[in-house]
């Protein structure tokens, strides 16, 4: 978690005789990648001169703080929303009397009020002076109706939990990758936003070691297994949310106790460079609206949503499917369950190492292109075995955890990258949450991916999936080639240029349309290097496959008739 060893590369662009006698002096500053406006020249002084060593403490500081705390909450609100598929091979279904196509329902109304209700949250969040306080409401009510989840008596009351959960559920990942961007630069960003994609991956197998544990208590109380998992999940997400209140930190303002006045005023310093300089003090209750209407007409963000579309259909057609798909393997409930773990630890180990490598280069397209090259192969080795996936458990089972790997890197890399190209902090924050929001509609198409009809071929999810993979890598490489165009276009004019055009009122508003703001730099490193990097990751991967005995076990379900399987 340590900042580069890098100099911090400041040069002083511009400089008015006056400017030492104005608060805000007219003056670009450029640090790292950033031209600053108006940097005092006492401030620019403070922040070069804040030493390489304490930066180092602040981040530790704020990494152990905040990084831990959001991505156990993450980890949560993944068991939360996708435990209904391991409760349903625990008799969910049969128990309320699901027909048809009523369990795709389910699984779907979840992303209604999850989608549309992003970027509003995200609007209402920056009405609160401390984020901990809206957080911790919005997980202790879903909490609530992750509890009552279980004890519902039909389908209509577990369509009334799924819509409440997603209402909930809706503010809390925008929400927390804006309190990271808020606190770290963009280049640190991914690393951190990557520990919440550990914890996504994590979830799946924490779920399936969780529900095969808590499914013993089948009859305890007169209550069927099923539900003491929704029921024991969601007394714990409350408390969690509680905690919030408490342990979750807000800014650096609010910061006090841990932090010392110089080390505040270098973090409020770090947000200024980040956002360009003299962007107007935005107050908590204001919302910009001009800034809603740039964050709708950037056209980059619709491409940057297709790619985490392609996403989260695969992730959550994933995660409601697999306990579904090792049954097909021909394992029983129980070992169905824990036969889960491994693809998504593999899922995890492979999102902090491609966040990693990513923010060592600080160039994100690379580390979202090859992981969904990772899902196109993965999900083309399951479809041609044409659902005989009892008799080849082992290259099976191989490709689900190539999925998994292939899964879980892009959105952080995706995020950070939509990140590291807007500002200021409001259109930052209405951006990412309609980037993830919008990323999100991929859990409605994941929910209707997996039909019961087709099991346990599922040439409709595993078609899709890989035709996900295809077009998302393809529009990786065409996002990637506009920021470049962009960046080439705005360098043209000269900065004498910019400012004899513009008003510095009209180049604050402008934000990241402003000539004078560079989106990510890509410096297109050894290619050689990365290819070291990326073996490193392959090689993890292969370690989690060793650790599983692929052939024909104890653990595996004889099958008496071999035809019928087929």
């Amino acid at each position: 978690m340590s900042l580069t060893n890098e100099k911090i590369n400041i040069e002083l662009l511009e400089k008015k005789p006056e400017s030492i006698e104005v608060q805000k002096p007219n003056q670009i500053v450029q640090i790292d990648n950033f031209q600053v406006l108006g940097l005092h020249t006492d401030d620019a002084e403070f922040y070069i001169n804040f030493g390489e060593e304490r930066r180092k403490r602040v981040i530790r500081k704020i990494d152990l703080r905040l990084i831990p705390m959001l991505a156990i909450l993450y980890l949560i609100a993944h068991i939360d929303r996708a435990n209904i598929g391991n409760a349903k091979i625990e008799g969910l279904v049969e128990d309320l009397g699901l027909t048809g196509v009523q369990w795709n329902i389910a699984l779907s109304v979840f992303f209604v009020p999850y989608v549309l209700l992003e970027v509003p949250s995200n609007i209402l969040l920056k009405k609160f002076q401390r984020p901990s306080v809206y957080l911790g409401i919005l997980i202790t009510s879903w909490g609530i109706i992750m509890t009552m989840t279980g004890v519902v008596k039909n389908f209509t009351g577990l369509l009334i939990t799924r819509i409440l959960l997603g209402i909930f559920e809706a503010g809390f990942f925008p929400g927390a990758v804006y309190l990271c961007s808020y606190w770290y630069m963009p280049k640190d960003l991914t690393t951190r936003i990557s520990y919440f994609y550990f914890a996504s991956a994590i979830s799946g197998a924490f779920s399936g070691l969780l529900a095969a544990a808590i499914a013993n208590m089948d009859g305890v109380g007169g209550y069927e297994g099923w539900r003491w998992i929704f029921l024991l999940e969601g007394i714990v997400t409350v408390f969690l949310g509680i905690s919030c209140f408490f342990f979750l930190i807000d800014s650096p303002r609010l910061s006090k106790r841990w932090l010392d006045p110089e080390e505040i005023r270098f973090l409020e310093l770090q947000r200024f460079v980040k956002d360009g300089g003299m962007f107007r003090e935005e107050k908590a209750s204001t919302v910009r609206w001009r800034d809603v209407k740039m964050v709708i007409c950037n056209w980059r963000l619709y491409m940057q949503a297709y790619i985490l579309i392609c996403m989260s259909a695969c992730s959550y057609g994933t995660k409601f499917t697999l306990p579904t798909i090792t049954k097909s393997m021909g394992f029983t409930n129980t070992n169905a369950q824990l036969m889960t773990c491994p693809p998504y630890i593999a899922g995890a180990i492979s999102a902090i190492m491609f966040a990693r490598i990513s923010d060592r280069f600080y160039w994100r397209m690379p580390f979202v292109a090859i992981p969904l090259a990772f899902i196109i192969i993965g999900y083309s080795v399951i479809i041609s075995y044409h659902g005989d996936l009892a008799h080849n458990v082992g290259p099976v089972f191989f490709a689900i955890i190539l999925t998994c790997a292939g899964i879980y890197p892009i959105q952080p890399a995706g995020t950070s990258w939509a990140s590291n190209n807007l500002a200021p902090s409001s259109r930052r924050a209405i951006g990412l949450g309609f980037t993830i929001g919008m990323g999100n509609i991929g859990g409605v198409v994941g929910s209707y991916m997996y039909l019961e009809a087709e099991k346990p071929k599922y040439y409709t999810g595993f078609g899709l999936s890989a035709a996900f993979g295809v077009s998302g890598f393809i529009v990786a490489f065409l996002l990637e080639a506009s920021y470049k165009w962009g960046n080439t276009k705005k360098s043209r004019m000269s900065e004498e240029e910019i400012r004899a055009k513009y008003t510095d009122d009209e180049l604050n508003n402008m934000g990241d349309k402003s000539p004078l703001f560079k989106g990510v730099k890509q410096p297109y490193p050894n290619p050689t290097e990365i290819f070291l990097s990326l073996i490193l990751v392959s090689l993890s991967q292969r370690c989690v496959c060793s650790t599983q005995a692929m052939g024909p076990s104890s653990n595996v379900e004889e099958e008496p008739n071999a035809e019928e399987s087929k």
